[in-house]
């Protein structure tokens, strides 16, 4: 036994001298990853090699039900090397920071209407807008009537953080006038309208039926010769057809009325009666994805991306029957949107490049 014991010890010595190795190397290779992942992304613009011409990003497909997969809903639009974000969904304005989408372009935001979840990310946007991108005006806030008072409220509530921010880092990094959100309001009570002009891009406003909800509105982006059509909340809406003519790219909500069934079915068994109300009231003021697809075949779209999905679909295994009976609606192309998935429209061109942003 007595000769185990030197054996015994060297081991233990070499087993120790193994794990504080490990340690020693594990700190190393974590710092030089980190250093890496800085170098290649720190300053990195998802807009750098994009051709002049309009690129559509989805920074958010989800809706208010819980999805791990997906951001709240926001649709960024970039014309040449300006930058539009149309609503802001919960977790929307980190997901625009970790696609590396530039902050210091952001010339304005458009909110399809006040529901919860399409506004909840609105202060972080903000705040981004301001002290990421280093604005010296508040953010341009576009919206029908009513718009005025989401901005003011949202100007109160980050008051305060405004006031923390300016007194750390001091006024020449984030301008005082910079800070929060001016509300540009239009109505659309007499049917489409131009909501902005400017160095060629025109973006047109269109009611929508979304009711209650009361004022809703779609809008389109033209640009070069190339358009993106974005329905926010609505049931299927003939004048969101007539703004979608020959759009290259329709990006449409979709809920699927006989899973949202299930979960409502579901729920009625566990005695959730609440809850079970809820989700039997939502199909009628939504789109089927049967209906989005009609919508953009009678349209002439070009191509059909959904989001605002209802419900969570957690893995691409559901995403046909998500989608069953959109083809014989619909001959086009139809994809089932997912946040980074983004399509790059080249001026003078019919082209569509899809492209993935991590």
């Amino acid at each position: 036994m007595r000769y185990l014991r030197p054996v015994l010890v060297i081991l233990a010595l070499l087993l120790v001298t193994g794990a504080v190795a490990r340690t020693v190397f594990s700190v190393q290779i974590g710092e030089m990853a980190f250093r890496s992942a800085v170098k290649k992304n720190a300053g990195k613009s998802a807009l750098a090699d994009v051709p002049d011409g309009l690129m559509v990003v989805l920074v958010g497909t989800g809706s208010p039900l819980p999805d791990p997969n997906r951001a709240g809903p926001m649709t960024v639009v970039a014309a040449g090397n300006r930058v539009f974000i149309v609503d802001a969904g919960a977790g929307s304005g980190r997901k625009f920071g970790e696609f590396s989408l530039p902050w210091g372009r952001v010339e304005a935001a458009f909110l399809t209407h006040f529901h919860s979840d399409h506004i909840d990310g609105l202060g972080e946007v903000m705040l981004q807008h301001w002290a990421a991108g280093g604005a010296d005006t508040p953010l341009a806030l576009y919206g029908p009537e009513g718009v005025e008072r989401v901005a003011a409220g949202f100007n109160e509530a980050y008051a305060q953080d405004a006031v923390y921010r300016i007194a750390h880092h001091g006024a020449e990094v984030v301008p005082p006038s910079g800070a929060g959100a001016e509300a540009f309001p239009f109505t659309t009570d007499g049917g489409a309208v131009r909501v902005y002009e400017r160095d060629g891009l025109i973006i047109t406003a269109v009611p929508v039926d979304h009711s209650p909800v009361h004022p809703a509105v779609a809008y389109r982006f033209d640009y070069k010769g190339r358009s993106v059509t974005i329905s926010g909340d609505t049931k299927k809406d003939q004048a969101l057809i007539d703004l979608a003519r020959s759009t290259d790219v329709l990006v449409h909500e979709a809920l699927n009325d006989e899973m949202v069934g299930e979960v409502a079915s579901r729920l009625d068994t566990l005695g959730a009666k609440r809850l079970e109300k809820i989700m039997n009231d939502i199909p009628d003021y939504h789109t089927s994805p049967v209906q989005a697809a009609e919508v953009a075949s009678e349209a002439g779209a070009g191509l059909l991306v959904f989001s605002h999905i209802v419900p969570a679909q957690p893995s691409r295994l559901l995403y046909p029957a998500f989608m069953k009976g959109t083809k014989k609606a619909f001959d086009g192309p139809i994809l089932m949107g997912e946040d980074g998935m983004a399509f790059v429209l080249p001026a003078g061109s019919d082209k569509i490049e899809r492209r993935r942003l991590d």
